[in-house]
């Protein structure tokens, strides 16, 4: 039997009263009295009392929900500093986790076949396999793609399914063992900008929606496909996999643009304190005022025991942009905004976190880098100095080279020596080596290049170049030039005592720097000299530190981190620089 929507919504709510099952309300609701006489007619309700009947719920049978889908890939960055230790979905929220809250709110409605889509620190929801017997998807580019891959790779799992993002907070379970249409959860508010707005029909399906806007519907919390939706959906997924315009898109982007193409999608509007979705670690806490006290984070307590205070105090938290190396985010305490750098992935077997604090003491006494403030050896955490007004070099002007050259004169004359340092050629191949037990045969193609390479550093030994303390990593992003003309040259990971090439050569290697104007700079630094043996020293460095940067790139991302272009623009130099000079 054919139902009517309305009828449907009638159907449902009584099956759930048989059931004693509180199911939060959506807006929508039906005229009890006025379908009751109708559908007892019909013999699939009783109106004294009001009742589902056996053959009412035949009817609902065809609509009955299949499974759901919950999104639990990506790393959150927005929410830190909690994100970086655990994903979203597994933080306890008034004493429960929110993904098993969810899993066990789908559970009572009857819905248990439940597909986890994981990526971001996948290992830590295995235990939910165990424990509700949910089945898993794994998408290995979700630092690469937004939710979209995710949801293709759910596939047919999406058909007749709920669609849930594993960070929502549903005061009561809206979860239904039958439903009707597809639609997106949705609320209203007037205080909310970085959301997509809907404009609904009558009958409550979606015209238009737009992000951004000031007040009004918001699509917010668990959505429902039917199997013609999803499957219309994801045949567009497939088509952008091929074009990658919604690679940096939430799903909800793909609908916009596609509405009219798409079968209906309808809003249900739940009522405020309903949908919760934490996008920040402020949210949080004023949703659970636990997190006000003690956060079992093991970095906030890291800072509160540096700065000898209380988690409370410890506010204003907002991401910079992943660098290469490491994760980091900066934090306010009273009036004073800091920086802490959290460690990356597998940097531990490439860098001396003892050697690095070390180098940035020696930074801080000699005020090169003043920023730093203490660092953990064991750990590889970091806390640092915020500095709000400053800009980075330009490559194209000279201006700032002579600041930057100035700098390295400096750094590269100090009376410091140390018993470590990058050796470029020699650290390349150990890192090789551990990439070799991944893959024997990853370097294969690069064998020519390396020769090349080895060559270049072969001629440079004994050639009166004497070592000292070096930077290691002089791209762009490590220098602060402020207003008042300080110079500052941060992160000092990589420091130590190497050849001055390193750091000559990197600023040349990141700039991307032509060989006229590579000459130019290594002349400045040399204040003048043209001694050919010095130019062809820091030129073969500038492709040996290219080399060791595109090894480097490599081991990173066998280790699950993204270098794109970077990776990429190490090769060319080191490959342009290194038959330049060979040919000569």
């Amino acid at each position: 039997m054919e139902l009517t929507y309305q009828a449907f919504c009638l159907l449902n709510d009584l099956y759930d009263r048989a059931r004693g099952r509180t199911v939060l309300p959506s807006a929508e609701g039906c005229d009890e009295a006025a379908l009751l006489p109708r559908l007892a007619q019909e013999g699939l309700v009783t109106v004294n009392p009001p009742a589902i009947t056996q053959k009412g719920e035949e009817a609902l049978e065809p609509y009955r929900v299949k499974g759901a889908v919950i999104l639990a890939a990506g790393p959150s960055t927005r929410f830190i500093p909690l994100s970086l230790e655990q994903p979203k979905g597994l933080f306890e929220v008034k004493g429960e986790r929110l993904i098993e809250r969810q899993i066990k709110q789908l559970r009572e409605a009857g819905i248990t076949d439940i597909t986890v889509v994981l990526g971001y620190k996948a290992e830590m929801f295995f235990y939910l396999r165990d424990k509700y017997d949910v089945r898993f998807v794994f998408n290995e580019r979700y630092s690469v793609k937004n939710n979209i891959e995710s949801i293709r790779l759910a596939g047919d799992a999406l058909c007749d399914a709920y669609l849930c993002c594993c960070d929502h907070y549903l005061t009561v379970s809206p979860f239904r063992t039958f439903e009707y249409r597809s639609f997106n959860a949705g609320i209203a508010t007037a205080d909310r900008i970085n959301e997509m707005y809907v404009t609904c029909g009558e009958d409550g399906r979606i015209l238009s929606m737009r992000p951004g806007e000031n007040g009004g519907t918001i699509m917010a919390g668990h959505v429902f496909w039917t199997a013609d939706f999803a499957e219309a959906f994801l045949r567009l997924a497939e088509e952008d996999l091929h074009t990658g315009i919604y690679d940096h898109m939430f799903w909800e982007w793909m609908v916009k643009d596609q509405l009219e193409q798409l079968p209906p999608l309808y809003m249900k509007k739940y009522g405020p304190d309903c949908i919760f979705e934490f996008d920040y670690f402020e949210e949080l806490r004023r949703f659970d005022d636990a997190y006000l006290g003690e956060t079992h984070s093991r970095i906030m307590g890291n800072i509160a025991k540096v700065f000898g205070c209380s988690e409370k105090d410890i506010i204003g938290f907002r991401n910079i942009s992943e660098g290469l190396t490491n994760t980091s985010f900066v934090f306010r305490i009273g009036d004073e905004d800091y920086i802490y750098r959290h460690p990356g992935d597998g940097t531990a077997n490439i860098i001396s976190r003892e050697n690095e604090r070390r180098s940035l003491e020696i930074a801080r006494e000699r005020g090169i880098d003043p920023t730093f403030i203490c660092a953990d050896v064991q750990e590889g955490w970091k806390i640092s100095r915020y500095v709000p007004v400053f800009r980075e070099p330009d490559y194209a002007s000279e201006t700032d080279s002579e600041k930057v050259v100035a700098m390295l004169r400096r750094l590269h004359s100090l009376p410091v020596k140390v018993d470590y340092g990058l050796r470029p050629w020699e650290d390349a191949l150990a890192m090789e080596a551990l990439l070799r037990q991944k893959d024997p045969n990853c370097m294969a193609p690069f064998e020519g290049l390396k020769a090349k390479i080895h060559a270049l550093y072969e001629k440079t030994l004994g050639d009166g170049v004497q070592p000292c303390f070096c930077h290691g990593d002089t791209y762009c992003h490590n220098w602060m030039l402020k207003p008042d003309g300080d110079v500052i040259l941060i992160d000092w990971e990589y420091a130590g005592y190497a050849d001055p090439g390193v750091d000559v050569g990197y600023y040349i290697v990141d700039a991307m720097y032509d060989f006229d104007t590579a000459e130019r700079f290594i002349l400045a630094y040399l204040e003048g000299n043209r001694d050919e043996t010095l130019m062809f020293h820091y030129m073969a460095y500038t492709a040996l530190i290219a080399w060791y940067w595109f090894v480097w790139a490599m081991y990173r991302e066998s280790c699950g981190a993204v270098m794109g272009e970077s990776l990429y623009n190490w090769y060319e130099m080191a490959r342009k620089y290194a038959e330049h000079l060979c040919a000569e």
